[in-house]
């Protein structure tokens, strides 16, 4: 017991308390060496607290013994070593390195290693590159902890760096350390230094190991060469479970996941059984693909198959339901989470949340922020910026910031998050002084940073500040603008109204050599969703060629709206035509597009085409094939499609279809039916239902329902000063005086203020635009307009009320839409055949009369647009009398003759509807009325 050394603190005593006589002795050097013994009870000793987890104690035990020049065995100085690992003490871990060369009587290389891992481990990655400098001799247990440590951090780069000295030392990596390498090489995409280890482990005689062959699979798989990979997996003569892993992410890597799913069913009958792994890799595939629902099928038949699924894969399936817009389905999926007893990571409550904000859900969204609490991810960066963005987008930009200032280590995304919510409410002041306070912070604001700062502005109407933005990114934030920063702008302007403005951004991003993504093409064609935006579709549609986007079905979709609307409903019928993929949206866009034109029937047709194909139509889908009905003026039809619309297909009338019923019986005459209907709609009326009955009854002469109509949409927007013009008209026109008590007096237009009809047409890509009384400088064609005119005068014998939505022509005054006609004549080449022309009101008929003998007369093919529909004119008739002559001729059907010796062409129904809707030419409709077929008063 003597020889057994215990630590203690000493109390020495001062010098008042030495006695009177002391003299202390004189201090004789002398030569201790501790026996054997002493040691084995000292390392003994060690062990014992290392065992019992008292380290803390162990090490002070060795700096005390240091003193005395006691050694410890390599052994014991190793176990100490591994119990710092163990507690991730990496302060103990230092003192234990500080006491080696003391402790030690020699410091193998061995030590030294244990040393450096132990750095690794407890994240101090600087201070095991600086032990891995210091060592004296590097072997492969040296070279492996390091390539290990850099590993662990993910730090790939390096981990090739290494490999590289490694093989320049002349140390070879054995089969343990060769799936770390590749590891690296495959999420460096390095697939040369693959190959290169490839050709070493065939030299070194390891091309048989299991653990070597799945790390290439990895490497070849991720690179993109699947033969390589397939290769490999085909010649390997064993094959486990990460071998047929390997594979199968390889052909979903590939977005093959036909393939991937039949590996997975020939596992078991090579005797290998799928993993909780495997399925998950093939969920997680088809969750990134949007095959969500597959997903979830695939999670059926894995629990079918006795595995049941972990926190990775219902993580998979809630990120995949949030990032593909199915926001509910991931909240419910959460909740079957937690019902099973799987416990969410910060992955999964992250994913969650994001659901929770897009669908803007406070409630949901405050409980899972108590969960976050309770499971002790409140200090999270990622979950935090998804709870920061929830109470942005929730308005709620106290709790938000509260979340924020919470966060320890605020990344850029926790800022960006913050500063995205205050301009989405609106305050860019305060958004921008975050944005500067970020310097303060050490926080560079990334390219998001800026363009969210670019949006918010451009969204609250602050145009000169986004600009500043954008041009300030480069020069002062040293940030290269990419395709989201041009986006913006673009879609700013355009939600600001500033169309020109958002295609001279667009010409500049193409000017810059930037390349526009599926972002930018979407934002910029609904600019061109117009007739005089014809020729600019064209130009993005070669745009959209040469930057490969023509697959892109949102592109396509989009297309397809934009040539409809800008007057080539062909282009449009052929993109559709082409298109590999169709989905809805596809089908309605068109649908609607031939409503838009006049052809009820093709649009129908269409619509039955979509439902052989299987489709299931939506409420967009109804809402066009109810108003094709009421072009056609086919009654029963659209009823029933109305009526189908919650029978059949569950699906609830919205506004949309309420107004294209009031369409359908307006347009039929059937005014009591339609103000029936209106009478019984359990939502409230709005400005759509009301106007939809005012223009059925001012086209059948019905005075009085009218004037209902007028003062109920009067009501429902009294600034509005075209009703003001109609209601007037209707009051002269039913003999009520102004001063009548019983009457609404709307406000009287003052002749000084500005013109309310106008019109552009685009001549040579200059886009012109007319005012009504404006003077026109084309005489030839303007005087030929008035003898037309004065010929007309009386030929309309109709039963209209002949209200106008702005004032009458006098000699001073001419109609917005025959200054632009009148100018597109004169200025317009006479290769060009067509006309386009906008005009902000309904056109009068006076006008449309003119277009048509203008069509005529110019052999001109005439598109006008008016805020109710698009009248093609041509050969002197117009499509929005087309509906009109192919109902007559469905309800009228006669044989046409003029085929070979003088036998009918057919049943006159195909003839009328295929010749007459898709050619509309003169010619035909001269042969019909020659034979018969037409009245006269559908042809005048």
């Amino acid at each position: 017991m003597e020889s057994v050394i215990l630590p203690c603190k000493s109390i020495f005593p001062t010098i008042s308390e030495l006695p009177q006589n002391h003299h202390p002795k004189t201090k004789v050097p002398i030569n201790f060496v501790p026996n054997t013994e002493e040691s084995r009870l000292t390392d003994t000793h060690l062990d014992y607290l290392c065992k019992n987890g008292r380290l803390s104690e162990a090490i002070t035990t060795l700096e005390s013994i240091s003193q005395y020049g006691y050694k410890v065995k390599t052994e014991t100085f190793s176990r100490l070593i591994e119990s710092c690992i163990n507690e991730k003490s990496l302060y103990l871990g230092r003192k234990l390195h500080k006491e080696m060369n003391i402790l030690l009587e020699k410091v193998d290389p061995f030590i030294e290693t244990k040393l450096l891992g132990m750095y690794s481990k407890c994240g101090s990655l600087q201070e095991a590159y600086e032990m891995f400098d210091k060592m004296r001799k590097r072997d492969l247990f040296a070279w492996s902890a390091m390539i290990g440590a850099c590993s662990r951090d993910s730090r790939w780069s390096e981990v090739m760096e290494l490999f590289y000295m490694m093989m320049g030392d002349g140390v070879v990596p054995d089969s343990f350390l060769f799936p770390r390498i590749l590891q690296a090489s495959a999420n460096c995409g390095d697939v040369e230094t693959g190959m290169l280890i490839h050709s070493i482990a065939i030299r070194c005689g390891m091309s048989s190991e299991i653990r070597v062959n799945n790390s290439l699979l990895a490497v070849y798989a991720k690179c993109g060469l699947l033969g390589c990979a397939k290769r490999i997996f085909e010649s390997m003569e064993m094959r486990d479970t990460v071998s047929w892993n390997s594979m199968i992410m390889a052909y979903c890597h590939k977005g093959d996941i036909v393939v991937a799913r039949r590996l997975l069913n020939l596992m078991p009958l090579e005797g290998v059984e799928p993993g909780l792994i495997t399925w998950n890799i093939l969920i997680a595939s088809y969750n990134q693909l949007g095959r969500c629902d597959e997903a979830l099928e695939v999670m059926k038949e894995m629990e079918g198959n006795g595995i049941m699924p972990d926190v990775f894969t219902w993580t998979s399936l809630i990120s995949g339901m949030s990032q593909h817009n199915r926001n509910s389905q991931a909240l419910e999926l959460f909740r079957e989470m937690i019902l099973n007893g799987v416990t969410p990571s910060e992955v999964t409550l992250t994913s969650t949340v994001s659901a929770c904000a897009s669908l803007k859900d406070l409630r949901k969204g405050k409980e899972l922020h108590s969960l976050v609490v309770k499971l002790g991810f409140d200090g999270g960066v990622i979950v935090g910026n998804a709870l920061v963005d929830l109470y942005s987008k929730c308005g709620k930009l106290e709790a938000a910031r509260q979340v924020f200032d919470m966060i320890p280590e605020k990344d850029v995304y926790s800022w960006n998050s913050l500063i995205g919510g205050y301009c989405q409410a609106g305050c860019c002041g305060k958004a921008y002084d975050l944005f500067m306070k970020m310097h303060e912070f050490a926080v560079s604001p990334n390219v998001i940073t800026w363009n969210v700062l670019i949006t918010g502005h451009m969204q609250n109407g602050d145009e000169d500040q986004a600009l500043d933005l954008f041009w300030r990114m480069e020069k002062d934030g040293n940030v290269e603008r990419d395709a989201a920063s041009w986006n913006a702008l673009i879609a700013g302007y355009l939600h600001n109204g500033q169309k020109d403005k958002a295609l001279g951004i667009f010409r500049k991003m193409q000017s810059s050599g930037l390349k526009p993504n599926t972002v930018t093409i979407l934002s910029i064609l609904p600019a061109c969703a117009n007739l005089i935006g014809a020729k600019k579709v064209k130009e993005i549609h070669c745009c959209v060629l040469r930057c490969n986007l023509e697959n892109e079905l949102s592109i396509a979709n989009s297309l397809i709206d934009t040539y409809s609307k800008s007057g080539g409903l062909q282009y449009s019928k052929t993109i559709f035509d082409v298109m590999s993929t169709k989905d809805i949206i596809s089908w309605n866009t068109l649908i609607a597009g031939y409503v838009l034109h006049g052809f009820s029937s093709e649009s129908t047709k269409l619509f039955h085409q979509m439902e052989e194909a299987g489709l299931k139509p939506n409420r967009g889908t109804f809402s066009s094939v109810i108003l094709s009905y009421g072009l056609a003026k086919m009654v029963e039809e659209g009823k029933r499609m109305f009526s189908s619309m919650s029978e059949k297909y569950r699906i609830v009338p919205g506004l949309e279809h309420c107004v294209a019923m009031v369409n359908l019986y307006g347009r039929s005459g059937k005014l009591e039916e339609a103000i029936n209907f209106i009478d019984n709609m359990t939502m409230e009326h709005d400005i759509s239902i009301w106007g939809a009955l005012l223009t059925a009854s001012r086209v059948h002469g019905n005075l009085n329902l009218a004037i209902h109509a007028g003062e109920q949409l009067f009501k429902l927007d009294p600034g509005n000063v075209v009703i003001h013009q109609l209601l007037l008209q209707l009051y002269v026109l039913r003999g009520i005086s102004e001063e009548s008590e019983t009457v609404m007096r709307p406000r009287k237009r003052n002749h000084h203020e500005e013109p309310l009809s106008w019109s552009w047409t685009e001549i040579n890509n200059v886009v012109h635009a007319f005012a009504s009384g404006q003077q026109c400088n084309s005489e030839v064609p303007d005087s030929w307009i008035k003898r037309k005119e004065v010929k007309m005068e009386g030929s309309s014998s109709c039963n209209r009320l002949c209200i106008k939505e702005e004032e009458n022509e006098d000699i001073t005054r001419v109609h917005s839409e025959k200054l632009a006609l009148s100018f597109a004549l004169i200025n317009s080449p006479q290769s060009s055949r067509v006309i386009r022309i906008v005009k902000n009101l309904r056109m009068c008929e006076d006008c449309h009369r003119i277009a048509k003998l203008v069509s005529q007369k110019y052999e001109r093919e005439i598109y006008i647009h008016d805020s109710k529909c698009l009248h093609h004119f041509k050969d002197g008739y117009c499509s929005c009398a087309l509906s009109q002559i192919v109902q007559w001729i469905v309800k009228h059907p006669a044989p046409c003759t003029g085929g070979e010796g003088g036998k009918p062409w057919d049943n006159g129904t195909s003839f009328g509807i295929k010749k007459v809707v898709l050619s509309r030419s003169e010619a035909i409709f001269c042969i019909a009325m020659m034979s018969g077929v037409f009245p006269s008063w559908l042809c005048k």
